[in-house]
């Protein structure tokens, strides 16, 4: 094997360096195996530059605002001067920035050859970058997604997420196109700076994915913040006016504002790629895999967001992980798509993992689904946070817990149980035995299992 430093043969070659490519790196590494990580922009791709880390700076620095008008209630008595965007955005650089050397660092420690430049797939072994061709005898593509912006003109008022992250000035008004969970996030965080906020959006709920009860408490604390919505009919036409932006919608009501956010999904980056020609199986764009996350073709894998399913970082982390520990012979469990954790930091936050009450039903049958929906109000923790909200749980009947589903503030951190207990298919027996440390909002995980044990102790 040539020295690491101008290899161009690897056991593993990666294609893509965002969350699921860079984990299989560091995995295979793990290993034993060498490996080539390609990349055209930035390591850490969308989640860490464009999505996950900076948006959730943002919301951070919303709380802050919020918490700043709101402390009255607790007897602390602040003012909110202003929102400097400018500082907002400094800050979320810092965080980015900070994250990026400590990845790239540890990139380089782990001795994983990172290849800069567009990469394409032109033999069943082997990328080209610039000219050069790379072989790896286990090739893995993860090209990673895009904002969907339906031929929107892109630049100037209207905007995805992208070019939203780099104002640095906040808007007096927006129009967020998508009420989906980067839609409503952007919604929560700029309605806290002080933007007027209206979603669009073409489906008849918010968050359209979640637990009807889930979306109910949500739509109702939206309104309560301010932030309109009008749900229920998709947009025709966006246009740029002299002072901002200009919404038709297929009903042909009209709605302006001085930006508009496109927030319609993310499409995954396959094309021109090389994927097609070497029989790569696509489907709009997407591309098919096995269970095992196998491509059908030579020994090319796909991961992350170009394999239909859940489009979120840890997701193509632990696809990552799989593909890894499946090359190295370790033949890794399969977490379904159903129970990946999911969280959706608005304010307030929601969390959920396994089926919801209405695919429950539709999977294990009418009468064989059990649920109970606990409230947040009885819980002292969130008393004293002062948040309202519910946790609800689903079950099969006389059987294992398959869905926690939870909002309110904060509440994001209980997914890590949440997750355990459905993955490890949790009675709510088992649960309820088991002690949650007062006071804490985990205590609400525990109130809902005994609930739906039969045995509610506060409820």
């Amino acid at each position: 094997m040539a020295d690491t430093a101008t290899a161009q043969e690897f056991d593993v070659l990666i294609l893509g360096g965002g969350s699921a490519g860079y984990a299989a790196a560091l995995r295979s590494v793990q290993y034993g195996m060498t490996v080539g990580l390609i990349e055209k922009a930035k390591l850490g791709g969308t989640c860490l530059h464009w999505g996950c880390i900076p948006t959730k700076a943002y919301l951070h620095a919303a709380e802050l605002a919020d918490d700043a008008r709101n402390s009255a209630k607790y007897g602390v008595h602040t003012t909110l001067e202003s929102v400097d965007m400018a500082g907002v955005k400094s800050y979320k650089d810092g965080i980015v920035a900070g994250k990026y050397k400590g990845l790239t660092g540890l990139l380089k420690m782990r001795k994983v050859q990172v290849i800069e430049g567009e990469g394409k797939l032109v033999s069943q072994n082997q990328i080209e970058v610039a000219g050069t061709r790379y072989t790896g005898k286990n090739i893995i593509l993860a090209s990673g997604s895009e904002a969907k912006t339906f031929g929107l003109p892109i630049g100037g008022k209207i905007m995805t997420s992208t070019e939203a992250l780099e104002l640095d000035y906040t808007p007096k008004s927006a129009i967020i196109l998508g009420g989906g969970v980067i839609g409503s996030e952007f919604a929560s965080a700029w309605n806290s700076f002080g933007v007027d906020v209206t979603i669009i959006e073409g489906l008849d709920h918010l968050v359209p994915n979640e637990d009807p009860e889930i979306i109910k408490v949500l739509e109702r604390e939206f309104k309560k913040k301010g932030i309109k919505s009008n749900l229920g009919t998709f947009f025709e036409k966006v246009e740029e006016t002299g002072d901002g932006v200009k919404v038709t919608l297929a009903d042909g009501k009209e709605f302006t504002a001085e930006v508009c956010l496109v927030a319609v999904g993310r499409g995954p980056v396959t094309q021109g790629l090389g994927y097609e020609e070497q029989g790569i199986p696509l489907d709009r764009g997407f591309v098919i895999t096995n269970e095992r996350l196998h491509t059908g073709v030579g020994n090319i894998y796909a991961i992350g967001d170009i394999v239909p399913g859940v489009q979120l970082a840890h997701r193509g982390y632990q696809q990552g992980h799989f593909v890894a520990e499946e090359i190295a012979g370790n033949n890794p469990i399969i977490v379904e798509d159903v129970n990946i954790p999911k969280v959706t930091f608005t304010e307030p936050e929601i969390m959920s993992v396994g089926y919801s009450e209405s695919k429950a039903r539709e999977t294990f049958g009418e009468g064989n689904v059990e649920t109970t929906t606990y409230n947040l109000a009885g819980n002292g923790k969130s008393s004293i946070l002062g948040t309202g909200g519910i946790i609800k749980m689903v079950r099969q009947k006389n059987g294992p817990i398959v869905g926690v589903h939870g909002i309110g503030k904060r509440i994001s951190e209980q997914i890590g149980e949440s997750q355990l207990i459905v993955n490890w298919e949790a009675y709510p027996e088992d649960v309820a035995a088991f002690v949650h440390a007062h006071p804490t909002q985990n205590e609400s995980l525990g109130e809902a299992a005994m609930a739906l044990n039969g045995h509610p102790l506060h409820g």
